[in-house]
């Protein structure tokens, strides 16, 4: 059992051309400015808040419909290539270009909220990139599920990707947030919708190039079952895993962000994107010291403490600054409409956030893939695509409503996509920060409660590892010597055809 130990927990799979390539694959995921699509659909795009909800149910519902036969075509894939690199690779030309087309979508409309052609574009462009989208995180997911047997291996490719990429994955989006600043003070002699295509293209292009050199050096390390499965019998492996079943009963608690929320406070409310910029400089640098004991505090504390303490310290702390923002009463007066003491809270909030970073990110994607091994260990078979999908349908399908929920709740509150910047009403201004603090941090709390019932970790996970180890090892013997029975058979028929 000690030789069964060292060869599975110290042996590295991973050589240093396929980790550079993983990293940079990692860096294409976050080289984007994604987190200004909303804001691209009030102020340049400019569809009706209401239309966009019916977009965003529709699309929905075309999620649920594509993830139920994505799941199987991918389960069902066998290659020379593999089960996951074909798809993308297959994804990298097309999703680049709807990306670009998602961007320069201002030139082929006009500013017209209501104008049915462009409702029906972006509707249409919407449900092809949620189809190209989704075979792309089963197919990245499942690829690194499969890229070592080593799980610690895994744990070192995600730790250098996340410290190393981290240095500029997020440069378009600081930049993005000076220009809008820029444009919005009349700074600089360029239009919103200038900057959003341009960088929206130029970030596309990059990620994409990217994202190429990954497929092209990584491998799938543990063999597939050769004997495909049912979609039912795959249903029912899902229904055995019960690590992902919490998995996705916390993602559906966890399925409201504050993200829009709190760009749109900080726009509309605090008069500055770029604050947003200023308020991650001090704690930037501890994000890179996390990950120097992420290792340490592995050993010292289980999975499923680290996941509740690294998910949920920054819900915390946003309840409390609601709590001191909300003094003085809603209006000009209220401690959420001045500037500096917000950004010295929320500075101490990221600071908070930022020296625990790696606890953060890497127990999730430690968890996920420990939770796809499991179906193996428990069923005999591997079912990533099945698995995925289901239960990136069934956090989307929340998702989706509570996106409409809050485009509708924008329009409730008063929002209004015409009334110019930093012109929004004071109850609405105090709703963007209440919506940006408390609301979506006390609603993701409750995604505590699955988690706390995660037992996948210690002995039980080392005892896991261990009979994988061994049945691979057999797969791999059996696999061998029905090659070997195979050659010595073809001269056989061959002398029997003459």
């Amino acid at each position: 059992m000690r030789d069964l130990d060292r060869e599975l927990y110290n042996r590295r799979y991973i050589n240093r051309r396929e980790s550079i390539a993983y990293v940079l694959f990692d860096s294409s995921k976050s080289f984007h400015i994604n987190a200004y699509q909303t804001r691209f659909i009030i102020d340049v795009l400019k569809i009706d808040l209401a239309w966009n909800s019916v977009i965003s149910l529709i699309n929905g519902v075309w999620d649920v419909i594509n993830d139920s036969f994505l799941g199987a075509l991918v389960d069902k894939t066998a290659t020379r290539w593999g089960k996951f690199r074909p798809y993308l690779l297959a994804y990298a030309v097309p999703g680049t270009i709807l990306t670009c087309l998602y961007w320069l979508s201002p030139l082929l409309f006009d500013k017209n909220p209501v104008d049915m052609k462009k409702i029906v574009f972006w509707l249409l462009l919407a449900m092809t990139q949620e189809t190209i989208g989704t075979l792309r995180s089963i197919s990245e997911t499942g690829l690194l599920a499969n890229i070592t047997p080593n799980p610690n291996d895994r744990v070192r490719l995600y730790t250098n990707a996340e410290v190393i990429s981290a240095l500029w994955e997020s440069t378009p989006q600081i930049v993005m947030g000076l220009l809008i600043d820029l444009v919005n003070h009349k700074m600089i002699n360029a239009t919103m919708d200038s900057i959003y295509m341009g960088m929206g293209t130029l970030c596309a292009v990059s990620g994409g190039l990217l994202g190429i050199f990954f497929v092209f050096f990584s491998k799938e390390r543990i063999a597939q079952t050769r004997q495909h499965y049912s979609y039912a019998a795959g249903l029912k492996s899902l229904a055995r895993n019960r690590p992902v079943l919490l998995i996705i009963f916390s993602d559906i608690l966890s399925g409201i962000s504050a993200g829009e929320w709190d760009r749109n406070y900080f726009i509309d409310v605090l008069g500055s994107e770029s604050l947003r910029n200023v308020i991650s400089i001090p704690g930037a640098p501890l994000s890179f010291v996390s990950y120097a004991y992420i290792n340490a505090v592995r050993a010292h504390f289980s999975i499923k403490s680290l996941w509740i303490f690294g998910q949920h310290l920054k819900d915390v702390l946003a309840i409390f600054i609601f709590i001191i923002g909300s003094l003085r009463g809603v209006g000009p007066q209220g401690i959420y409409q001045k500037r500096w003491v917000m950004v010295g809270l929320l500075m101490l909030r990221d600071i908070a956030y930022k020296g625990t970073l790696s606890i953060n990110k890497i127990p999730p994607k430690e968890i996920l893939t420990d939770a796809l091994d499991y179906c193996e260990w428990k069923n005999g078979f591997r079912s990533e695509g099945i698995t995925l999908t289901t239960k990136s349908m069934v956090t989307k399908m929340f998702r989706n409503v509570i996106n409409s929920f809050n485009t509708a709740l924008m329009k409730k509150a008063g929002y209004s996509i015409n009334a110019g910047f930093g012109q929004q009403t004071e109850k609405t201004k105090y709703i963007l920060f209440a919506m940006s603090t408390v609301f979506a941090s006390s609603i993701d709390l409750f995604s505590i409660i699955p988690k706390l019932f995660y037992d996948l970790s210690g002995d039980r996970r080392k005892r896991m590892y261990e009979d994988l180890a061994v049945s691979r090892a057999q797969q791999s013997r059996e696999y061998a010597q029905s090659l070997r029975e195979t050659e010595q058979s073809a001269p056989l028929a061959y002398t029997q055809e003459d």
